[in-house]
């Protein structure tokens, strides 16, 4: 039996909307005849969700594998409900449904990491077995499904799982600001010292080259070290993003009151979507990246304090993201010490 190439078939309610959207997927493990299977080994959860339920539950492990259990039990995937975000997984190819068998480049048990969301992909969590609260990750013994427009890529012979993994995760990131940071741009990036702002400095260091400035922001100490000892941005500051003044008043004193011509936000915390729109120029452009984003607010608060800003959705997905993402760490040996001390 075939099912809706975007996984229609799969949605319980409400009917009619995408996966995504809905509050609950059937997440039986029988597939369709263009679904592949796959046997999971490990969830990365979107920061922002991880960051939500792990301060919900008061770091307690187990109260965060109960949370985890409960998302997917009611919603037949991890589909946090208060940020409405997911993640993505690694696995290993179990079976191809028939139609598909001849159409893509996969073979049963090849290991990928599906690149779509797990706010849309049906799962079921047979056991967690380990939580890596530093690092987002979750080990799990536990079925997924991909829908035969869910993209995937085949995890990489030259690094490990946990740190591909880490990388897939924000692939979309460096590949956005690759594309928007020109030669001589000033550049913002708030939450510069975390995993997709330390990308996002190195792509913006070199797209921007010795003609543009650099700036990252961290809200901590540690942050603004890793952003100093990356060596990439010139100014470096120390403010926190949910404060919108404090982060116009700091960009306006590196930039003689000129602003920023690109601002990416890849915090994952809500409330930091004025800093961006205040840390940057008229007829400049915000990339939100960060699933924290409150896309009323920052469209609202925009108009509100009359900013001709573009502002951008943070897409996940980029043309050949993945392949840009995992180059970056080819490319820079302090990406891969940086990556490798956390995800490895």
């Amino acid at each position: 039996m075939k099912g809706s190439p975007y996984g229609i078939h799969r949605v319980i309610e409400p009917v009619g909307t995408l996966p995504q959207a809905a509050q609950k997927i059937d997440n039986s493990m029988q597939i369709y005849d263009n679904e592949i299977l796959i046997d999971v080994d490990v969830l990365n959860i979107d920061a922002a969700s991880f960051t939500q339920i792990k301060k919900a539950a008061n770091y307690d492990v187990e109260k965060i594998k109960q949370t985890m259990l409960d998302i997917v039990k009611q919603r037949g995937k991890h589909h946090n409900p208060v940020t409405g975000s997911g993640g993505m997984l690694v696995g290993r190819v179990k079976a191809i449904g028939s139609d598909l068998k001849d159409h893509i480049d996969l073979q049963v048990g090849e290991r990928i990491a599906t690149l779509v969301s797990l706010s849309l992909t049906p799962l079921v969590i047979k056991e967690i077995k380990k939580v890596h609260l530093d690092r987002d990750q979750v080990e799990i013994e536990g079925q997924a499904i991909l829908f035969e427009t869910g993209i995937y890529a085949k995890l990489p012979t030259d690094m490990p799982d946990t740190l591909a993994l880490a990388i897939l995760d924000v692939a979309g990131a460096p590949a956005q600001t690759a594309r928007l940071v020109k030669p001589g741009d000033t550049v913002v990036i708030i939450g510069g010292g975390g995993k997709s702002g330390t990308l996002c400095l190195y792509e913006a260091r070199k797209r921007a080259g010795i003609t543009g400035t650099i700036i990252g922001i961290g809200s901590g100490e540690k942050s603004c070290q890793r952003i100093r000892e990356m060596g990439w941005a010139d100014h470096v500051l120390q403010v926190d993003a949910t404060d919108p003044i404090a982060v116009m008043e700091a960009v306006a004193d590196v930039t003689g009151q000129k602003m920023a011509d690109v601002t990416i936000n890849c915090v994952n915390v809500p409330g930091t979507e004025m800093s961006s729109v205040l840390a940057t120029r008229d007829y400049g452009t915000v990339y939100y990246f960060s699933m924290a984003t409150s896309f009323t607010a920052a469209a609202l608060g925009a108009e509100g304090v009359g900013k001709d800003v573009n502002m951008i959705i943070g897409n996940g997905y980029a043309y050949r993201h993945a392949d840009i993402a995992l180059n970056l760490l080819r490319e820079s040996p302090e990406l891969r010490t940086l990556f490798e001390a956390i995800y490895v």
